[in-house]
């Protein structure tokens, strides 16, 4: 039988290692990728890939980590303007005496985009390709996430009090659903209904997001019980738990990402488990707000999806998913008191697929495997505080920062080369303009008068 000839594909990146995460626990060596109009053609040894393809390039990472992109299952990235504009507070009197005050004077299209900007280039630069996000004007959010070159799922949000974007949670839904319509078109962008928490949405509001999430199939992202005054507040004037009511709602689905869930019962891990939805996890602005600690391991061990999640850069201060990994495997241990809790293969599943999971997108991110796109990491392991190397997936979460990641890659676009931005918005031409924007954003916060 005469061979197959050889199959053109755009690009083959060969690496040291590579972990697909699908199938669990692997890590494959002196293997590559091939990428062919943005997808995974096929992952295969290295000498097989060069018998089988002919790339029109073909990138040698030879001391590097292969991986899927990380996925920030849960960020305001506007917010990036209001990092370290108030720390040291409890969560309410943080927003109700310092964020909500600034975002009502402030927060609009401009301050948005610019900020929705600069966080993509943060998390780029952190491995970083899919983002999902809640926050005001979600389609200037939408336009910046386009520009970036990133991946993300953006928040149709909605409350019941009146902002600079909307004055009614009708309001708040009609405009997220144009957002949605005017970007329809935009491959790397879908959408997910974002009402803020059941202690700033109305039982009317939560019943018409789930019929309009179950009309057009889309994820419902949103804080649930991420303190204990929360649970307290609801007990009081709902005579039941968050999630509870949520339930009777309709709103504990598959469909659900529900993000912190702290504050959980027994019964809640069950309930969430039996009902297929989500819990992005975010663990550095749960210590940051001082909310506890989420009981990671016990939702793992009933069958819940856990994903990771940053929270906003002024909760957190960083988007930085590789710490969210590490911080994240580190207190599953302590708070579950077993050395074994989360794994590193299980949490940079957490960190990849898990995350596509919870916005919908486990069909086409969220690991190497032929037929998804191309959303891509390298980790560059030529660090002295990478070596030796007897583990991989243990150093991605244990050791590695996000200043050893050297390429990234979205869709099969590179954004990120040797380090540096090399793509739309975020390339190097266009960061004195972003700067800008930045120092004009902090200039008219501080004359707020908040900042002592």
């Amino acid at each position: 039988m005469i061979p197959a000839p050889p199959h053109p594909v755009d690009l083959l990146i060969e690496a040291r290692w590579i972990i697909p995460v699908v199938p669990a626990g692997v890590t494959l060596e002196d293997h590559a990728v091939a990428v062919s109009g943005g997808r995974i053609a096929a992952l295969l040894p290295r000498e097989e890939a060069h018998a089988a393809y002919v790339p029109a390039r073909v990138i040698r990472l030879d001391r590097h980590v292969l991986m899927p992109g990380l996925v920030n299952a849960h960020t305001h990235a506007a917010m990036t303007l209001l990092r370290g504009f108030a720390d040291d507070m409890p969560l309410m009197r943080w927003l109700r005496e310092r964020i909500w005050p600034a975002e009502m004077e402030h927060v609009s299209p401009e301050f948005v985009y610019d900020g929705t900007l600069l966080a993509a280039a943060e998390m780029i630069r952190g491995g970083v390709t899919t983002a999902n996000d809640m926050y005001f004007f979600p389609d200037a959010a939408a336009r910046a996430f386009a520009d970036s070159g990133m991946r993300a799922c953006v928040g149709m949000i909605a409350f019941e009090f009146p902002t600079r974007y909307a004055s009614t949670a009708d309001d708040y839904l009609a405009k997220g659903l144009a957002a949605r319509d005017r970007y329809r078109d935009e491959a790397r962008l879908s959408f997910c209904f974002a009402p803020h928490a059941p202690y700033t949405v109305s039982d009317a509001t939560f019943q018409r997001v789930v019929s309009l999430a179950e009309e057009l199939d889309v994820p419902i992202h949103l804080h649930v019980h991420e303190t204990r005054d929360e649970v307290e507040e609801s007990l009081r004037d709902h005579g039941m738990r968050p999630l509870e009511r949520l339930l009777q709602l309709g709103v504990v689905s598959p469909r659900l990402a529900a993000v912190h869930a702290i504050e959980l019962d027994h019964s809640e891990i069950e309930l969430l488990a039996r009902h297929g939805a989500s819990v992005v996890h975010c663990p550095s602005s749960n210590l940051k707000l001082a909310s506890g600690f989420a009981p990671v391991q016990r939702l793992i061990d009933a069958g819940v999806n856990v994903a990771l999640g940053t929270d906003g850069a002024a909760s957190n201060n960083r988007l930085d998913v590789l710490t969210e990994l590490r911080l994240a495997a580190l207190l599953a241990k302590a708070v579950s008191r077993e050395t074994e809790a989360f794994p590193a293969h299980a949490a940079i599943h957490a960190a990849t697929l898990a995350g596509a999971q919870a916005l919908g997108l486990e069909r086409i991110i969220g690991s190497i495997e032929a037929g998804k796109q191309a959303d891509l990491i390298a980790v560059d392991f030529d660090d002295p505080s990478l070596t030796p190397c007897y583990v991989p997936a243990s150093h991605i979460v244990y050791a590695t920062e996000r200043s050893n990641v050297s390429d990234v890659w979205v869709g099969g676009e590179q954004l990120l080369s040797a380090k540096r931005h090399c793509a739309g918005k975020m390339a190097d031409e266009h960061s004195a303009a972003l700067e800008a924007a930045v120092c004009m954003w902090q200039k008219r916060l501080v004359s707020l008068g908040f900042m002592r």
